[in-house]
């Protein structure tokens, strides 16, 4: 499994991995620091001409969109409860900015370049006992774990809806959680086979 990347020339497939990570620690960190709802809308907008740039499908962007719709109107809902619907904006901004970057990271960045990048960088801190194979091992099934429970959570749906039970939360929960039990069984066997782990 690839996870999320979608092959392309456009100037951000171009950008080393390693740098193309640090801009989307630096962005996350950015967002939890703004609290006014125009900066927020502007890196919002920013990395919506991200999408633009990279020439992401509209296929892609909808699926995007229908995940974040569901997530900020439930969040949306519970902070004005509790804190009113200024702080509610706020935070829901802070997610579609942080989320939004993220998976922009994840379409125009294979897996392999980020892990190389990875261990690249943590070689200097071998001598503090930092071992940058198994970081960047870490990264690497962290990205493709995302990308399976993606997968199989919208398997489950369309199961679960071609069965008319669509609304049912049993009907999703319980698959979900079977098959991504089996799919965690069947990582640890690939690891151990692997000899990861040992020692």
């Amino acid at each position: 499994m690839t996870g999320w990347y979608e092959p392309g020339t456009s100037p951000l497939h171009r950008i080393p991995a390693g740098w193309k990570f640090l801009a989307v620690l630096a962005l996350a960190a950015l967002v939890f620091a703004l609290r006014s709802p125009v900066w927020l809308g502007g890196v919002c907008a920013a990395v919506l001409l991200g999408y633009a740039v990279a020439r992401v499908t509209p296929r892609r962007c909808l699926q995007l969109a229908r995940m974040l719709g569901m997530l900020v109107l439930l969040v949306f809902a519970m902070q004005w409860w509790l804190l009113g619907a200024g702080q509610a904006l706020v935070v829901c901004l802070r997610i579609v900015a942080a989320l939004a970057a993220a998976n922009l990271f994840t379409v125009t960045t294979r897996v392999e370049d980020l892990v190389f990048a990875v261990e690249r960088g943590l070689r200097p801190f071998t001598r503090l006992g930092v071992r940058p194979d198994r970081v960047g091992l870490l990264i690497g099934l962290t990205l493709q774990a995302v990308a399976a429970l993606s997968m199989i959570s919208a398997e489950v749906r369309e199961a679960a809806k071609a069965r008319g039970a669509e609304r049912s939360i049993p009907a999703f929960a319980v698959p979900f959680l079977v098959r991504t039990l089996r799919h965690a069984d069947e990582l640890g066997e690939a690891l151990a086979a692997r000899g990861e782990g040992d020692g």
